[in-house]
């Protein structure tokens, strides 16, 4: 069974996103042994600087990296990725299985995205949209798409 993991920087406080992301996990967990990471954000003033923001998110990169499995294929969740339809993600899904890729790893950042080193590191850049979302939303959103991706594969009746 494909390893997936989502490394989420944030944690999620909202009921509702919660109750909706545990229903994808659930959902998920036929297809997949899904993995769960929530990592948390960096504290930041008011107003960051760019250096504040900078220093930051390198520190949720490390954290990040020490939370990847060894031969994982890191997939970076950010707006200026490509923008992918569900029969696309689902062809991710399947070439990664049958590539032999051990663990296939979705990152979505802090409200301030992604150290760009950590984003050089990534197999794929995936944007879900040119619209910003919150990245709890994002989380809930990706773990949908993936689901339906895998339904896609299957031959499933949930996407139309």
């Amino acid at each position: 069974m494909q390893r997936v993991m989502v490394i989420c920087v944030g944690k999620l406080k909202e009921r509702f996103y919660i109750d909706a992301s545990a229903e994808y996990v659930k959902r998920l967990s036929r297809y997949c042994r899904l993995e769960l990471v929530e990592l948390p954000e960096q504290r930041l003033p008011e107003s960051p600087s760019p250096a504040e923001i900078a220093r930051a998110l390198a520190r949720e990169a490390e954290a990040i990296r020490a939370k990847l499995p060894p031969a994982s294929s890191l997939a970076a969740m950010c707006i200026e990725g490509k923008l992918h339809s569900s029969e696309d993600l689902a062809r991710l899904l399947r070439d990664a299985a049958s590539g032999g890729e051990k663990c296939l790893a979705f990152v979505i950042g802090s409200s301030f995205g992604l150290d760009e080193e950590l984003k050089k590191e990534a197999w794929v850049r995936l944007s879900m949209s040119p619209m910003t979302f919150p990245h709890h939303l994002a989380r809930v959103m990706l773990l949908e798409q993936i689901y339906r991706g895998f339904q896609i594969n299957e031959g499933g009746k949930y996407h139309k």
